[in-house]
Parts: structure tokens; sequence; C-alpha cells
């Protein structure tokens, strides 16, 4: 593997941030750091010193803007990525790409899409009222991630995975599964972000998607300092945290002080295009 360090990856990541926040405010559309992003905005001011990525909440409307407007008026560096009839990138969420890295995940090694490094892009959905709404919700979603992802899921527990195994073996077809998949986004994201009185994430872990948020912590930001910028987050950013984390400034043992990507191959330096039929696709041509 190439020779690159957690920095590295980083000011990689957060030219890319900056660039995205830069088009997002020339846009009218919002977003704010999630998971270990969020983490370092509040305990670090910037990354978790040993964190390689960035994750970013959007509510539904701005995330679909999003798709329509970046690859007409997005620095054309970065590639829009999203999981369609052709492309598949084995993650539920969309992404913005570096063309000019190479960050092949080991669980996209035989697929043919960009493989740069990532600024990785998930929705915020309205939330129905009464319980069987919510249920059949969250059936949808599960459904979503399954056929959209196409891989074996690592966090949503071993009933989940061993249940996707079986239905991988039986709904084989890719067209089938294109179908499935857009026909449960649409049921799941039915609900309204800006007129629902909660709204949750669909898109993630199965402990994510089962909760809940008021819709008041995420329908406006505030502004955090990271890495010496001023970079937006939910406003109920503390509640949120507590929720998925617990005491959220403890620093985890050393031990689970790694990155949590599995990457077969990094090089922040050169395209991934240089690499097709070494590090990916490795049984076909040029």
């Amino acid at each position: 593997m190439a020779e690159t360090t957690a920095h590295d990856i980083q000011a990689k990541e957060m030219n890319m941030l900056l660039v995205f926040k830069e088009f997002c405010d020339a846009h009218n559309l919002r977003f704010y750091l999630c998971g270990g992003g969020l983490i370092g905005a509040i305990r670090h001011k910037g990354f978790i010193p040993w964190d390689d990525d960035l994750d970013i909440f959007m509510p539904r409307p701005d995330y679909e803007k999003l798709a329509e407007l970046w690859p007409i008026y997005g620095d054309k560096r970065y590639t829009y990525c999203r999981t369609s009839r052709d492309k598949i990138y084995h993650d539920a969420g969309a992404s913005i790409r570096d063309e000019e890295t190479t960050f092949i995940n080991r669980h996209s090694v035989n697929e043919d899409i960009c493989h740069g490094l990532a600024l990785e892009i998930m929705p915020i959905d309205g939330c129905p009222k009464g319980a069987v709404k919510r249920f059949f919700q969250l059936m949808w979603a599960m459904t979503f991630a399954l056929f959209n992802a196409q891989r074996l899921p690592d966090n949503k527990g071993k009933l989940y995975r061993m249940l996707a195994g079986c239905i991988y073996k039986v709904i084989s077809k890719p067209s089938w599964r294109y179908h499935i998949w857009r026909f449960a986004e649409k049921q799941m994201s039915q609900y309204d972000f800006e007129t629902s009185d909660e709204v949750t994430e669909l898109i993630g872990s199965l402990k994510g998607m089962k909760l809940r948020h008021p819709r008041q912590d995420f329908d406006h930001v505030v502004y955090k300092e990271f890495e010496g910028y001023q970079i937006p987050v939910m406003a109920g950013y503390e509640r949120y945290l507590r929720l998925i984390w617990g005491d959220y400034m403890q620093l985890p043992p050393v031990e689970q002080r790694v990155a949590k990507h599995d990457a077969v191959y990094i090089d922040m330096d050169n395209s991934y295009k240089n690499y097709k039929g070494i590090h990916y696709l490795v049984n076909e041509r040029r």
C-alpha cells in the first residue's frame, strides 16, 4: 500500500469539506457534520486524530437537490456518486469522491466505479406518527438498505446478516434488486421533512434507524470550530450525541483508536484509475 498517513487523508477530506460547504452555501442547501466528524468538532475542534473519513447529514429535500445540482455546478475534481441501475457503490447513501485520489474499499474491489476518497452523505427523513406507519417505514428502510447496498451488513446484527445472505441467493438478478430498492426508497421517504414533528436517519446502523429526533434538532444549524473553520452541525447536536454515544467526550480505549474502514489500497497522490486491473477489477483488462 502506498505510504499514506491519517494526516494525508484528513487534509484531502478537509479540502473536500470546504468545497462542499461553499457549494451548499451558494445553493442554499442545509448540511451538518455527523458521526466521527461531529464528535471531532465538539471534542477535538477538528478531526478525531485516528479518523480517516467525514460523514454528512442532509435533510431529504436538500439531499435530493444535491443530486440534481452537483453534476451541473459542482467542482469537477469531485464526482457525485450514488448507487443507480448501472453503478453499485455498496453504500446506501451518496458521496462526493475525489477523482485524483485512491481509496479502494474491500467491498467494492469488483466494481468499475469511482474509487476516490469519499465525503459520505446521508439523508434525514420525516418520521410518521403512529406505531404502524413507523413500523412499515423501518421495514422499507431495511429493504432499501439490503437491495441498494447489496453486501452483507456488518452493523445490523447477526440475524439480519444471515437473512440477507439467504435473500441474496433467492433474488439474484440486478434488475430485480434495482426495482425493489427504488420502490422501497420511495416508501420510506414519503413523509415530508419540513412538516414532520420528528425526523429519523434511515441509512446507517440499526440503532440509528430506530431513533426518532425532534425536527427542531435538525431544521437549522449552529456553527462549531473544525480545523480552524466554522462548520455547521445540527442544532440538537448535544442530545443527538448522547443518544448515539453516551459520554461522547470520553476517549475510547487505546485499542479502539483506529480507523474503521477496510481499505485494500490507499494513495492520496494518484488517481484510482491508475490501479484498474491491479487493485480493483483485477480480472479485467484496462
